[in-house]
């Protein structure tokens, strides 16, 4: 199973057309997105391009495919134009070998304030917009970074998940982060 993860669009018309050309170009199973999915946020500035009710438009064409789950930024009026459930706070998936990949948006469980999780289970959050895929021990932990708004001079990015090896991808295909799940 081939999972393809994106985080904090904020409303960005062209960082989503970039990010569903990335998903399909992948030959992902899945979509997986991980909040802040249409507002900007009042900490952000307005992105270029800034067009939530046209970015709700064209990632509900994929409907069928996304596992979502809410940011900070996301709320019920935003529920009301999306056509797939994105309100829960977490989503667990299973993977290969009863591993556990907890879905979250960062804001409410992240590496200082970790969910329930069993030795070898991912903590894939969005929220801080900084790439990471690393091995902590007990657990790996997982951000694509941010398609819109990449902070701490990264460039934007997304995330694949693949025979068990987690990468963070620029939008010009380099490998930002990577780690392989045991």
């Amino acid at each position: 199973m081939k999972l393809f993860f994106a985080s904090d669009l904020h409303g960005c018309l062209t960082s989503t057309k970039r990010v569903i050309e990335a998903y399909k170009a992948s030959g992902a199973d899945h979509f997986i997105l991980l909040g802040d999915i249409l507002n900007h946020g009042p900490r952000n500035a307005v992105p270029a391009d800034y067009a939530p009710a046209k970015v709700a438009e064209l990632l509900n064409e994929y409907q069928q495919d996304i596992i979502s789950v809410r940011g900070n930024c996301d709320s019920e009026v935003d529920q009301m134009l999306l056509e797939f459930p994105m309100m829960s706070d977490f989503a667990l998936v299973l993977l290969d070998g009863g591993k556990r990949l907890f879905l979250t948006h960062g804001h409410l469980y992240n590496q200082n304030k970790l969910p329930p999780l069993k030795r070898g289970d991912v903590l894939a959050h969005g929220h801080t917009h900084f790439p990471v895929a690393e091995c902590m021990g007990e657990y790996t932990l997982f951000n694509p970074g941010s398609a819109t708004l990449p902070k701490g001079g990264n460039v934007a990015s997304y995330g694949v998940l693949s025979d068990n090896q987690l990468q963070v991808v620029s939008f010009s295909g380099d490998v930002l982060a990577q780690t392989h799940i045991e």
